[in-house]
């Protein structure tokens, strides 16, 4: 995971979640649960998350280019759409793997439940607030971790540009 791990409420975090290789092995292993489309692991993901980080199409799909080139998965066009479905070599891999998987799938409700929780302690979980800034504060959040996601350097230029809003919120 690279870091200080999941504590110390670092939402800004997410964009290390998951490390070099963790996607391909957590789509390998939801696809040998069952055939999937990708659309269906990027929304698994986010199930896992509690909503609070989906991988970018733009890094799924080719992730599972990547697994069908290397034989852990077959595509079955189905529609426009493909369906992939795990190979024995697949299997075997995720089997060798599976620890890391799993941990992996731990790291991410836990981080999912430290979201959800952070959001309860703050007072921000939504329900109390009007439906269009309930919406704004999502899209700000969805942004800010999609931006981390791409480029994890960018933290502090990520913490300055949200500390100068809630600067100007103050001010009203």
């Amino acid at each position: 995971m690279g870091g200080r791990g999941m504590g110390g409420g670092e939402m800004m975090r997410a964009g290390r979640m998951l490390a070099q290789g963790d996607l391909k092995l957590i789509a390998l292993a939801l696809i040998a649960e069952q055939p999937r489309h990708g659309y269906d692991i990027i929304k698994m993901i986010e199930e896992k998350t509690a909503g609070f980080y989906a991988p970018s199409p733009g890094v799924v799909y080719p992730t599972l280019t990547f697994l069908e080139e290397t034989g852990h998965v077959i595509a079955q066009p189905e529609g426009t759409k493909k369906l992939y479905v795990a190979t024995d070599e697949g299997r075997d891999h995720l089997a060798a793997n599976r620890a890391l998987a799993d941990a992996v799938f731990d790291r991410l409700a836990a981080f999912g439940e430290m979201m959800r929780q952070q959001n309860v302690d703050s007072g921000t979980e939504g329900n109390d607030l009007p439906p269009l800034l309930r919406a704004a504060l999502d899209n700000l959040r969805e942004v800010a971790i999609r931006q981390i996601v791409k480029d994890p350097d960018n933290e502090a230029e990520l913490v300055a540009i949200l500390a100068r809003a809630a600067g100007e919120l103050r001010k009203t």
